[in-house]
Parts: C-alpha cells; sequence; structure tokens
C-alpha cells in the first residue's frame, strides 16, 4: 500500500474485510474517500436520501452477516443524521463502521460552518471514536475502529476531516489487519453443579431462550427434551428456533401469548439462555432463576437471580446436560402448548374472511364502522403463506412487530430484522433495503407500518435507484396503533395518533416502484401473490382496521379498566363533535 492516499488505504481495508457496500449521502468532506469507492471495483456505494436510513441499512447487513456493515455521513448535519441508526446498531451489537467527514483540519475548534464535534457527538453511542488529524493516525485507527465494532461488538466511529482524506500515507505503512477471537466460555464446574443441584430440586422447569442461544439451537432442544420444559421465545431468537419445535410456546410480554404466559407462571425454575429480554414485569414472581449468558453484565439485571453462569449457551448447556436426569413428568409442558395452539387457533380463525360475517360482525360495524377495512392478521397469515421460505423479514416497531410475531412463521431458512431494543420507528423500510443489497435474488419483505414508512418515505427512491427488489407490505391503519393501544390502556381517549395518509401505492407508482392499493379484503390473496412474484421493489397499500386489538397472555385488570374508559371517553367526544 505504499505511496496510497487515506482514502484508497480506507476503501482497500474495507474490501479486504469482506464489505461490498458502503451507504450514505455524499458531501464535500468525504469527497477523497467517494472518490476512491468509485474507483474501488469491489465496493458499491448506495446513495440514500436520508443518512439515518444508510446507517438502519449497514446494521441489516451486519446483522445478517456477522461482517462490518458501513455508513457516511459528512460534516455536522450528516453526521447528527446517522445517530437513530447507529444507537440501534449499538443496542442490537451489531459490528458497524460510521465513517464522517469533517470541518478542515486548521477549522477544528473553531466553530466553523457545520462543524460538531463528533467525538463527543458519538461518545454514548460508539465502542470507539477517534478523529484523524494525520495520515500517520490512519491504519492504527482504523484498526482500532474496526477491532473494537467486530470485538464487543458494536459502532466504531471514525472521523475523517476534509484535507486529510487526499494526504499519501507513509511510505511502508502496514495495512489495517483485524483479529477476531470469541473462544467459547464454560462456566466452573461447581456452578454447574450448583445448577444441576437446583434443576433437581425444582419440579417443573420453563425456559426463556433468547437471541445469545442462537448457535446452540441442537443443545436447547435437548434440555428442553431432558426437563420436560416449554420454551418461551424472544422475539429474536424467533428466528432460530420457532422451526421444528415442540417445546416452544411464542413470546412474552405485550405480543405474548396464554401458553407463554402459563408456561412463565407455571414453572418452578426459570430458566434462561442468552436472553437480556428487558421488561421486568413479564417475568414471573416467587420463582427460582438461572441465567446463562456469555455478557456478565446481563446476569440479573432484569430480574433477580439465584444463580449466574457466564458463558456461552452451545458448551454450557452442553455442561449442564451431562449433569441433569430427565423429568419424566411432562403436564407442565402439556398445559402450557395446549394453552398455545388453542391460542393459535383462535387467532387463526380472525384471519377467514368469514369471521366477522356473524353477529360479532355486526357488533363491530355497529361499534367500529370498520366499512371493508382488511383485518391485519389476514395480511400477515397471507403474507406468510405465500412469501418464499428463505425470505428475509424486517418489521417496523408496533402494530406491525406484533403481526409479524404471531402470524409469520420462521421456517426453513427466513429470517427476521427489527428495532427489538431500541424500538426505533422507520426501521423497516432501510432494514429492507440493507438485506436486498446482500442478495438481490433472495426475496426481502418489509411489513411498513403506515407512520414508520412516512418517515423515511424519500428512501423509496433508493429502492428505484440501485435495482433493489424489495417487497414493501404497508398496514395502512391510518393510526399509530401501538401508541394508540397504550393511551386506551391507560384510560385517555386516543389524541394525536390519527395520520392522514396519501395514496402510499399511488405515491410509489409516481416514484418507480409498482404500486398496489388493496381495499377490498376478498382482493387480499391475488394482490399479495401478484406483489410478492413482482421482479422489482413493490409497495403493497393496504387499507387495515385501526380499531384491531391485540390482546397479550395476561390482561391485567387495570388495562382493562383503562380500555373501558378510555373508549367511553372516545364515543362522549365523538359524540359532542358531531
Amino acid at each position: 500500500m505504499s505511496n496510497s492516499t487515506v482514502a484508497e488505504l480506507i476503501t482497500d481495508t474495507l474490501v479486504q474485510q469482506g464489505v461490498r457496500t458502503v451507504w450514505g449521502v455524499v458531501g464535500d468532506a468525504l469527497n477523497p474517500i467517494i472518490d476512491a469507492i468509485r474507483r474501488q471495483e469491489e465496493l458499491e456505494w448506495i446513495g440514500v436520501r436520508h443518512e439515518e436510513a444508510g446507517a438502519f441499512a449497514a446494521s441489516a447487513q451486519a446483522q445478517l452477516t456477522g461482517s462490518v456493515g458501513v455508513c457516511m455521513g459528512t460534516v455536522g448535519p450528516g453526521s447528527v443524521h446517522l445517530l437513530n441508526g447507529l444507537y440501534d446498531a449499538k443496542k442490537s451489537h451489531a459490528p458497524v463502521l460510521a465513517i464522517c467527514g469533517q470541518v478542515p483540519l486548521a477549522e477544528i475548534g473553531t466553530d466553523y460552518f457545520q462543524e460538531v464535534d463528533n467525538d463527543l457527538l458519538f461518545r454514548d453511542v460508539a465502542e470507539y471514536v477517534r478523529t484523524v488529524t494525520a495520515p500517520e493516525q490512519v491504519a492504527t485507527m482504523l484498526t482500532q475502529a474496526l477491532q473494537a465494532a467486530l470485538n464487543r461488538p458494536g459502532v466504531a466511529v471514525l472521523t475523517v476531516p476534509g484535507d486529510i482524506g487526499d494526504l499519501e500515507v507513509p511510505k511502508g505503512t502496514s495495512p489495517p489487519r483485524t483479529v477476531r477471537a470469541h473462544p467459547p466460555t464454560v462456566p466452573g464446574g461447581d456452578g454447574l453443579d450448583e445448577a444441576a443441584r437446583l434443576i433437581e430440586q425444582a419440579g417443573t422447569v420453563t425456559m426463556l431462550v433468547g437471541i445469545g442461544a442462537r448457535d446452540a439451537r441442537a443443545q436447547v432442544l435437548d434440555v428442553a427434551e431432558r426437563l420436560q420444559a416449554p420454551m418461551v421465545l424472544t422475539l429474536k431468537a424467533k428466528p432460530v428456533l420457532e422451526k421444528e419445535n415442540r417445546f416452544q410456546v411464542g413470546q412474552s410480554g405485550l405480543i405474548g401469548n396464554p401458553g407463554a404466559q402459563a408456561a412463565l407462571d407455571g414453572g418452578d425454575l426459570l430458566l434462561m439462555v442468552g436472553t437480556d429480554f428487558p421488561y421486568r414485569e413479564w417475568y414471573p414472581s416467587g420463582k427460582t432463576v438461572i441465567q446463562i449468558d456469555a455478557r456478565p453484565e446481563h446476569i440479573g439485571r432484569r430480574t433477580p437471580v439465584d444463580l449466574g453462569l457466564v458463558g456461552h449457551a452451545m458448551p454450557t448447556l452442553t455442561a449442564l446436560l451431562a449433569r441433569v436426569a430427565a423429568k419424566s413428568d411432562g403436564a407442565h409442558l402439556a398445559t402450557s402448548r395446549d394453552a398455545y395452539t388453542e391460542w393459535a387457533d383462535r387467532q387463526e380463525q380472525l384471519t377467514d374472511p368469514d369471521h366477522d360475517k356473524g353477529l360479532v360482525g355486526r357488533i363491530r360495524e355497529r361499534f367500529d364502522n370498520p366499512d371493508t377495512r382488511i383485518r391485519p392478521e389476514a395480511l400477515a397469515q397471507a403474507v406468510n403463506r405465500l412469501a418464499a421460505p428463505d425470505a428475509i423479514f424486517t418489521t417496523d416497531t408496533g402494530m406491525s412487530t406484533v403481526w409479524m410475531s404471531r402470524f409469520v412463521q420462521m421456517t426453513d431458512r427466513r429470517e427476521l430484522l427489527g428495532s427489538f431494543n431500541l424500538g426505533s420507528m422507520a426501521n423497516a423500510l432501510p432494514q429492507a433495503l440493507g438485506a436486498q443489497a446482500l442478495d438481490r435474488g433472495r426475496q426481502v419483505v418489509a411489513f411498513c407500518g403506515d407512520g414508520g414508512l412516512s418517515m423515511l418515505l424519500g428512501d423509496l427512491i433508493t429502492a428505484v435507484n440501485y435495482d433493489l427488489p424489495v417487497k414493501l407490505v404497508v398496514f395502512d391503519n391510518g393510526s399509530l396503533g401501538m401508541v394508540k393501544l397504550e393511551q386506551e390502556q391507560g384510560g385517555l381517549p386516543n389524541f394525536g395518533t390519527a395520520l392522514a395518509n396519501p395514496d402510499f401505492a399511488a405515491l410509489a407508482r409516481v416514484i418507480g416502484l409498482h404500486g398496489v392499493r388493496v381495499e377490498d379484503p376478498d382482493a387480499l390473496d391475488d394482490a399479495v401473490r401478484d406483489a410478492l412474484a413482482h421482479p422489482g421493489p413493490v409497495l403493497l397499500d393496504v387499507l387495515t382496521n385501526p380499531d384491531e386489538v391485540s390482546l397479550p397472555g395476561k390482561v391485567k385488570i387495570g388495562q382493562a379498566w383503562g380500555f373501558a374508559v378510555a373508549k367511553m371517553r372516545e364515543t362522549v367526544l365523538s359524540q359532542g363533535d358531531s
């Protein structure tokens, strides 16, 4: 790499790291690096319409591949725009490198036009954040940035002033090299023996399994078999452990179900494996708790733990299997599974077009006035039934995630992405773009909320400009549905949640996508089938019923009362306005 410029060293290193796509918005401070990308045949530049979309897309690629994703923003405004997507990467432990432009070196600290202190701005979100001030630094700083992103893992930010990128690095500069060392860790024998003793003492065991067990599917199933334990899955573990798993009972929390609640309430011992499930109110009380996690800082921070085992899931469960005896009583498993399957059957009935044609339908028509609005359950089930067996799904935060969780089965080689830790809106579209850029021949389906899609609507253009054939399924209920539900559970009439949406399909057609609008439930299946079969990018705008309510596995009295009060207030207010 003798006589390479700073910009060339950066782009050559990215190629050596296996990076194939760089996301961002061009700008003068980044011009040397952008030009080096232009000359690098193995890198594709994808210019987004908002840097936040680029950060989400890079994070999606990192989560799917385990390799570093790369995004760029220039000087202050572009760097600030990256923040939300980078926070999602941080909370998802996705290895992402953000390269940011900066004002000329001599102007740093002078409150120059567009200047922002990037090292301060990114301090909370990044595992590593530095500004290059001399070409002699770039190889070392780039190495440190990549090592931090890959091995912690998380976000690294490298800021390059606009007048640094064209400078040559010293002759003989060694190219950056990275080492990825994640040797499996196993708890000590005493801890494993204690875990076996606690399990032996417990009459019944329930497992709560997260994405930390993604490499231990066989061991997780073996433990569940040995202990006759129902298995509650976090949403991030759904793609790994849902398929062909007779122990799983779905999710807990607001997207949960009675089977998961029965499993949590009915177990004497809760065995947590690779999960940092954050919702304290959904953990059972009065149980013996064992938590297995490779990150010691995760142990005990969500619920009190009787025994913490620091170790990776696969070797820890293997060692535990050698110590625990089989439990013969399968009643707890059977009860939990029965509750789950009965609930799943009821959910399936909601997708039947004839479901609302009887008395229930007349009541709904009288009070909800849904016209011909389509059940979101029916839409989600149609996509599940017709999508490819290896499709990648993304989902916006909110009600879209509820329908994804309940109706889309992670069969075969399907994968799932969402903003499951940060809980951001507007993530589904850019994550779908990132996933699609990895493989334009693989089906990528985004469950978009109308509110989320509206936030980054400009990046529909990105799908067209770069031939990214994403399938965008819009749950167009004219409402911020999850917020509406939260207000009503609190006894408040919904306010500020209504959305006056355009015809998203018509808008998509103007931009260059194949846009389809569905208002008739009888046209739903054909519309979904045609959308998924279309060779280019598609936006399927489906008018869904905003009054659909998703109940969690356990409804608290206060929530039910609050919902009733809110509905009465809404009725009174609506009559007062008429």
